[in-house]
């Protein structure tokens, strides 16, 4: 049996699931969220916690088991908890606004980077219009959107320039030396 998939996804106080049909639906205080159970798997909500089963034991079953379980998992915690990425902009003159539901930053391109942010998505920027927080309660779309932000100009290892994760390390090369 998957290791992962196995174990029941404990429900918070305050966070509700349902199942109807192939559909799994979880509402907390942050949000709702749904999910289209994956093949060969089925989901049980029991008094508080939910039960991700498989059909057989197949490699594909095996896969769909654990996957099915962690994305459930995900959901649980971001209704409950929220997600969070930050971000950092170092470079001289680099950096960031928002104005509703649009990021703009400048990146010493001869142009600025605008992107639209999808919704359930928040995107602040702090005072030194440097440091980025972008927050939501799905996983994979706060994910996104701060690797979409950060492929704008990510950090080069020479300067150290560019959109990085906040703690992420990037190995400075030895620039040219003259003889």
């Amino acid at each position: 049996m998957s290791r992962i998939g196995k174990v029941p996804v404990q429900l918070p106080a305050g966070v509700k699931a349902s199942v109807k049909g192939q559909e799994v639906f979880v509402e907390g205080s942050k949000g709702k969220l749904s999910f289209s159970i994956l093949p060969h798997t089925s989901v049980e909500v029991e008094a508080d916690k939910i039960v991700v089963k498989r059909d057989n034991d197949s490699a594909v079953s095996k896969a769909m088991h654990g996957t099915c379980r962690a994305r459930i998992a995900n959901m649980v915690k971001g209704v409950s908890e929220g997600y969070v990425k930050k971000l950092e902009i170092q470079g001289v003159g680099f950096k960031a606004s928002v104005a509703g539901q649009v990021v703009t930053m400048i990146l010493g391109y001869a142009h600025p980077c605008v992107y639209n942010l999808p919704a359930g998505v928040k995107v602040t920027v702090d005072d030194s219009s440097t440091k980025l927080t972008v927050e939501g309660i799905d996983k994979n779309d706060v994910g996104r959107v701060a690797a979409e932000l950060r492929a704008f100009y990510p950090p080069e290892p020479y300067k150290g320039k560019g959109v990085r994760y906040v703690g992420e390390h990037v190995v400075h090369k030895e620039g040219k030396t003259v003889q």
